[in-house]
Order: structure tokens, then sequence, then C-alpha cells
């Protein structure tokens, strides 16, 4: 009797080792599944703000460049082309009046010069807005909504709710290039008559909201395009994200969303 007690004891005292060692074991694999799940999580954030930083790094270069060849365009292409057009004024002025032929041809290449002037201004505004980098972004806009209104057969409305110098250069770019863009694919696409435009600070939050009244247009397959590509890498550069309608035929609305808060490259 003896005998079959210590048996059952030391078999009761086996089962429980087991049991014991058996819940250690599951514990364990649940411990390493948990770190191995945290671990990958953390490989995803850093692959990801690897990835953001390369898209920022990438935007903030193309900047650069713009700036550097919108200055270069300016100030020595720009001279060039304004002393050019001057010694062709004096030459139409020194011209004897008999020699008609030679003036005509005189006045015809300063026409050139001219038109190549205007053109070289254009394209210098479009990489680098002067009016962006002096008065911002909100001045900006009123700026060209309102000249688009009179001078399009668009009837523009802009309205905001944000505090004076509340953006930094590169929030600022960033979304002067998406609306832009906006407008540029509107009025070429859309045939629209209306577009409206509204900035509102909320929440620690910009939320930019964009609408035509246009024939609107399948995002599926305007995502495919160069323009709205480059537009949502801006925005996430920025942190935000981008909302577009999925109506295909009633209009066509964006909603831009980013973070004021969050820190952003120089």
């Amino acid at each position: 009797m003896g005998s079959q007690l210590t048996f059952t004891t030391a078999l009761i005292s086996f089962i429980v080792v087991v049991f014991i060692i058996a819940v250690g074991v599951v514990l364990l694999n649940l411990q390493f599944q948990k770190n191995l799940h945290r671990q990958q999580l953390a490989n995803e954030e850093l692959k990801f703000k690897h990835q953001l930083e390369l898209l920022q790094s990438s935007i903030a270069v193309q900047e650069q460049e713009r700036k550097r060849i919108a200055e270069n365009l300016h100030d020595e292409l720009g001279a060039l082309l304004s002393i050019s057009r001057m010694r062709m004024l004096q030459l139409e002025g020194d011209l004897p009046e008999s020699l008609q032929k030679q003036r005509e041809t005189l006045s015809e290449i300063r026409t050139y010069i001219e038109t190549s002037i205007s053109s070289m201004r254009r394209i210098s505004y479009e990489l680098l807005p002067p009016q962006l980098e002096q008065f911002g972004l909100i001045s900006t806009l009123e700026t060209i909504t309102a000249q688009l209104s009179t001078t399009s057969n668009l009837m523009i409305t802009f309205s905001h709710n944000t505090r004076s110098g509340l953006f930094g250069w590169p929030l600022e770019i960033g979304l002067y290039r998406v609306f832009m863009e906006l407008i540029n694919n509107t009025i070429k696409h859309a045939n629209a008559t209306e577009i409206h435009i509204d900035i509102t600070e909320k929440n620690g939050m910009l939320e930019c909201i964009y609408r035509d009244n246009g024939k609107g247009f399948s995002v599926d397959k305007a995502m495919e395009g160069l323009g709205l590509k480059s537009m949502e890498g801006r925005i996430k550069a920025l942190d935000g994200y981008l909302v577009l309608s999925k109506k295909a035929s009633i209009g066509f609305t964006a909603s831009i969303h980013i973070p004021i808060s969050t820190p952003l490259i120089s």
C-alpha cells in the first residue's frame, strides 16, 4: 500500500512537472511570437520612415533644382534678353527711315526677343513663384484664383480659416504644386464652370477641400496618371493623405489632410 501511494505521488508530481513545462513552452512560444510581431512592426515602421525620408529628400532636391534654374533664368538669361532688346531698340532708332526693310527686320527680331522674355518669365514663375516666397500660400492662391476668375470661363471661390504665418516652406510649396495640378486638371479635362477651394485649420490638422462641377472621372484610371501620382507623393511626403471622390460623373472632389505639427524638411 505504501509503495502504491509513493508511486501515485511520484506520478502526480511527474504530471505536474510535465504540465508546468508544457505551460512554460506555450508561454515562451507566445512571447516569442509576440516579440517577433513587434520586431516585424518595428521593421515595417523603419522601412516606412526610410521610404518617407527618401521621398522627402527627392522632393526637396527637385524644389532646390527648380529654384536654381528659376534664378538662373531670371538673373542670367533674363538679363541677356533685356540687354539684347535694348540694343535692338537702339539699332532701330539709329537706322535711317529710308532703310525701311532693315527697320522691319529689326522690329521683327525685337518682337521675337520680347516673346522670349515673356516665355522666360512665365517658365521662371512656374518653377518658383516669387509671390509664394514673399507673401505665402494663402495670398498666392487668392491672387491666382482671382486672376483665373477674370481671365477664364471658370468661377473660382477660395476661402480659408487659418492663422497668419502658419505654414513652413515645404508645406507651402507642396500644397501650391498640388493645387496647381488640380486646377490644371480641371481646366484641361473637366469642362467645369466652377471651382471651390477651402483651407481650414482644425484639431492640429490642415484640411484642404477642392471641388469642381465638371464631368468627373474614374479615380482608379486617374491614379495611373503621372499628375495625380505626383500629388499623392507630395502629400505623403508631408505626412498627410489624399482622398478622391469615387463618383465618375458628378464633379470631382479632393480632400487633403496634413498634420500641422509634423516636423517638415527644409
